[in-house]
Order: C-alpha cells, then sequence, then structure tokens
C-alpha cells in the first residue's frame, strides 16, 4: 500500500468515527449541561466548596467564579511543584525552580500544556498525577462551561442568566470527561501504553551507556491530555514516544480523542439553542477548514523535491516511521486547528510551507474544531463577526439566532479577535528587539524567526505545542509565554461572557422576509470566508517573514 494511500484511507476512517458519535455524544452533553439533578458525588462537591448548584449567575458573578477557581489551580500547582524535593513518589527528582514553576503552573491551569522542561527527567509521579493530570480534567471543564454560557446566551431571554459555573464545572468533569477519559485509558493500554508508578530503570546497554526510562500513569494522562485538548507529554517527546503513543492504530485514536469533543459540541450548541440546523452550519464551517488544512499540509509534507524525499516517500526528517508521512500531517492539523498542542513528531522539521500551515491553524484562533469549549465559543464569536459584515452588506441590522447584533455585542467580539494577535505579534516583536533572548534561537534567518512566532502563537492561543528548535527554558521565555498564556486565556474569556450576558439579556428578535439564514450553507461559506480574511490581513506581514520566506527560498 502507498504511503499517500494509506494516509486517504486514515483520514476516511476518522472521518467515519466522527460521524459516527456526533449524535450521540453531543446529544448527551446537551442532557448533561440542561439537567435539574444532581448526583449524589455533585451534591457533595457542592458542599465541600460552599456553592448552590441551582443559582442562576448573570456574567459577571459567572465570570468571578472561573477567575477565582483559575487563580487557585495556578497557586496550588505552583506550591506542589516548588515542595516537589520533599514529597514521596517523587523518584529523586528535586523542587522545579521559580520561573519554571510558574510557567508550567499557569500553562496547565490555561488549557495550554507548555512545556519547556523534559517530563520524564523534572516531574514526580505526584505532580504528574495530583497536579498536572488534575487540571488536565479541569481547565478543558472550564472552557466547555464559559462555551455553554454563551449558548445559553443565545437561548435565554431577558434574563440576563448564564446558568451556575460550579454546576457547569462539575457535570462537564464528572459526566463528560472522567468516563470518557477512562474508556480512552483503557484502549490505550490495550495499545501498549504504561500504566504504572514504577521507578527510573534502565533500558539496554549501548554503546554510549545505558538508557533510563521511568515509569508513570501514562495512559490515563494521555487519554485527558487528548480529550481535553490540553497536550502536556508526559515524555519529553510527546505522542512521538512509543511509551505514550505504541502504534499507527493508537496514533489515529489519540486523534480521535482530540477532535471528538470539540466536533461533538456543534450538536450540543443546536440543541440547547433550539435549532440542530444552526449547529450543522458551525460544523460545516469547522469540517470544511480542517479538512482544507488537512490536504494543504499532506500536499506540502507529500511534495517530493529531490531523491532522498522520493527514497523516503515524502518529508521524513523528524518524524515517526510508525506514523509515516500521512499520519504525522493529520495529527499535526489536528492539534494545531484545536488547542491541544500534542506532537507525534517535530514541527520544526516540517517543509517551510508545512510548518507555516501548522502556525496558520493556531493563527485562527483554533476554532476548527478548536480547544473543548474555547473552540464553539470563538467559532460563534466569529459567526457574530460574520453576521455583522452580512447585514452591512445588504443595510439590515444584524441578527443571529433571534438577537440583534448591535454596538455593544460588535466591540466585544472585535476585543475578542484582537487580544490573540496583539499578544502574539507584540511578544515576538521584543523578543527579536532585544539582545538576549535571539541567543535561543537554534536556526538563523527565516526558520529562526518562526521558531519565535510559532512559540508565541502556541502560547498566546493555549495550544502549547513547540517547534522544537528554541530553547524556551529561560527566566525571558518562561516570564513572557507565561504571561502570553495567562492573558491569552483569559481577556477572549471577559468577553465572550459579557458577550453571553448582553444577549441573554435581549428579546428574542422574530424571523422576517430580510432575516439572513444562518443555519444555510451560505451562511457557512461566509463564516469560512470571514475567518480567513480576518487571520490573513492581521498575520500576513509576520508569515511573509517566517515559514513563506523559508518555503519559497
Amino acid at each position: 500500500m502507498g504511503s499517500v494511500l494509506a494516509g486517504v484511507l486514515q483520514l476516511l476512517a476518522l472521518v467515519g468515527a466522527l460521524a459516527l458519535v456526533h449524535a450521540p455524544a453531543g446529544g448527551y452533553m446537551a442532557r448533561a449541561y440542561s439537567s435539574r439533578r444532581h448526583l449524589r458525588v455533585e451534591r457533595w462537591i457542592y458542599r465541600a466548596v460552599g456553592a448552590d448548584p441551582d443559582t442562576e449567575m448573570r456574567w459577571p458573578a459567572y465570570l468571578r467564579g472561573v477567575l477565582a477557581f483559575s487563580v487557585a489551580g495556578v497557586l496550588f500547582l505552583y506550591l506542589l511543584q516548588r515542595l516537589q524535593g520533599v514529597l514521596p513518589g517523587s523518584p529523586g527528582f528535586s523542587s522545579v525552580n521559580p520561573a519554571q514553576s510558574f510557567n508550567t503552573a499557569v500553562s496547565f491551569v490555561t488549557n495550554t500544556n507548555w512545556q519547556s522542561y523534559y517530563g520524564e527527567q523534572t516531574m514526580g509521579h505526584v505532580v504528574q498525577t495530583a497536579g498536572l493530570a488534575v487540571q488536565n480534567f479541569v481547565s478543558a471543564a472550564v472552557g466547555m462551561a464559559v462555551a455553554v454560557a454563551l449558548v445559553r446566551g443565545f437561548a435565554r431571554s431577558r434574563s440576563g442568566e448564564l446558568g451556575n459555573f460550579w454546576a457547569d464545572l462539575v457535570r462537564g468533569t464528572l459526566r463528560v470527561l472522567v468516563p470518557a477519559a477512562v474508556l480512552g485509558a483503557l484502549v490505550l493500554v490495550a495499545c501498549g501504553a504504561i500504566q504504572n508508578f514504577s521507578g527510573i530503570h534502565e533500558v539496554g546497554q549501548f554503546s554510549g551507556g545505558t538508557q533510563q526510562w521511568n515509569g508513570g500513569a501514562v495512559a490515563s494522562q494521555e487519554a485527558i491530555k487528548e480529550l481535553g485538548t490540553n497536550g502536556g507529554g508526559y515524555f519529553n517527546a510527546n505522542s512521538a514516544h512509543p511509551l505514550e503513543n505504541p502504534t499507527p492504530f493508537s496514533n489515529l485514536f489519540e486523534i480521535f480523542l482530540i477532535l471528538v469533543i470539540p466536533f461533538s459540541l456543534t450538536r450540543t450548541f443546536g440543541l440547547m439553542a433550539g435549532s440542530v440546523r444552526q449547529g450543522y452550519a458551525i460544523l460545516a464551517a469547522m469540517a470544511a477548514i480542517w479538512l482544507g488544512f488537512t490536504a494543504l499540509m499532506t500536499a506540502a509534507e507529500f511534495s517530493h523535491h529531490g531523491p532522498a524525499l522520493q527514497a523516503a516517500g515524502g518529508a521524513m526528517e523528524g518524524k515517526e516511521v510508525r506514523f509515516g508521512v500521512g499520519g504525522s500531517a493529520l495529527f499535526a492539523v489536528s492539534t494545531t486547528l484545536t488547542s491541544t498542542g500534542a506532537v507525534d513528531s517535530f514541527h520544526s522539521s516540517y517543509t517551510g510551507l508545512g510548518g507555516g500551515v501548522a502556525m496558520l491553524g493556531m493563527m485562527l484562533g483554533e476554532i476548527a474544531p478548536g480547544g473543548t469549549g474555547s473552540g464553539l465559543y470563538g467559532m460563534l464569536i466569529m459567526a457574530v463577526i460574520a453576521v455583522f459584515l452580512a447585514g452591512l452588506m445588504v443595510g439590515r441590522t444584524p441578527e443571529y439566532l433571534g438577537k440583534k447584533i448591535g454596538a455593544r455585542e460588535m466591540k466585544l467580539a472585535a476585543c475578542y479577535i484582537l487580544v490573540t494577535p496583539a499578544l502574539v505579534l507584540v511578544f515576538t516583536a521584543a523578543s527579536l528587539a532585544l539582545p538576549t533572548p535571539p541567543h535561543s534561537m537554534l536556526n538563523p534567518g527565516a526558520h529562526g524567526f518562526s521558531e519565535v512566532l510559532y512559540a508565541f502563537t502556541s502560547a498566546a492561543n493555549n495550544n502549547g505545542s513547540a517547534f522544537a528548535g528554541l530553547n524556551a527554558n529561560t527566566d525571558w521565555f518562561n516570564t513572557t509565554t507565561g504571561l502570553a498564556m495567562l492573558l491569552g486565556r483569559f481577556l477572549p474569556m471577559v468577553f465572550v461572557l459579557a458577550l453571553a450576558g448582553s444577549l441573554a439579556a435581549q428579546r428574542p428578535v422574530p424571523e422576517s422576509a430580510g432575516t439572513l439564514r444562518t443555519g444555510q450553507p451560505l451562511f457557512a461559506g461566509m463564516l469560512v470566508g470571514a475567518i480567513l480574511i480576518v487571520t490573513g490581513l492581521t498575520y500576513f506581514p509576520a508569515l511573509a517573514l517566517g515559514p513563506l520566506a523559508e518555503g519559497l527560498s
């Protein structure tokens, strides 16, 4: 079987699996977030934190819950790393230094999971399981809660209430993520991923000495890392490591885990908003971008320029022979079009244009299908922008799902789409202008510029993947990427929840002959066009200096 055909068959199998679970998974999540019944374990948690799950919250109260919970998570994870040297279950590892502890704590709480350290040599079992793995669950649940709050903003009338953050957080964790992660971990263990708490042991005898690996609860963390679009690997090689991702089947299964919740949430949105057709329109826009980027990446990596690439069947540098070009390209697109950041190959070794496709996927805002929750609310913000543009073209007041998109709504949507590019471009410019940060670049010229641009694009968009050529474990990059992750996560949430509150306070506008039919293919195409145009106008100069210059040279 040829490598191109193998890649196409993997893509078809993945699309079929996602289509099979789309309706049941999306329907289940809609019922979970709409239910008035609380499980016994949920009531125990509410009593422990002093929350009343039946109290409705307006957007400022909902936002305070998000921020308070996240700040507590950063402090706890920071202290856990600083105390690692005296904790049991840390096989000889010392405490993590302050800058690295800050960066890692922010990274996992913001669902970024950017790692500028060697996982198997830095974090012990306690930090990995009680700290990092726990944040993999709850940070994803926070994103889902904010997305559900925005959906309620469209669905509710003249109330201004968005639900209860604590109820949404607990339900997303216990009813959605935990059971799905358990099933995913069992599949990965069956594929050969390890799951233990063993210490460091030597593997094999080599000319330079022995190789040391430590065990760990890898399969369970791998499952939630992909399912919650987190991305932090137990080992430094991430999903390219054979103990995390042993076989081509496990590789395809991990891609499925990355995509299943973000794509299924469009069904949840349609059911909760009262129009399944609207959910299908958002799904169509997401799927069109994802398929288009997959085709571009695969074509760039299968381009045969020279006898070496022809013999290898594609650009195999930095890729696992277990997965090949097709599986690696599919993983790279899926991880950068979501906020996952897990890698099964090294993006720095991709062709110039292939690396640019990965970078552009993050620059879109990771909305196709995006992260768990963050992809849906990001796409809905872009739908608001598209509706506004359509309203300008036909001279009518823009409306979406029966809600008028006025000056306040557009200001909030505009602030949302401007925050992340500002963080990316300002921090990249500062890193290249100052004398010390460029010393972390492994390569000169356009590729070196791409390393820095990719790092801040990944951090500000809460992706977490790296170009693998930048030494980011310095005080400058630990601090600046940490700030980019914090601001890139929570400032957009402020605007999303404020928009949700504004929409929930409105009275629905009845449809008329002039109402834009947003559940039609025409609107889905307009939405895709608006996304590509806004992103292109924002980032084209930076892309021209980096991946485009390298790819065309």
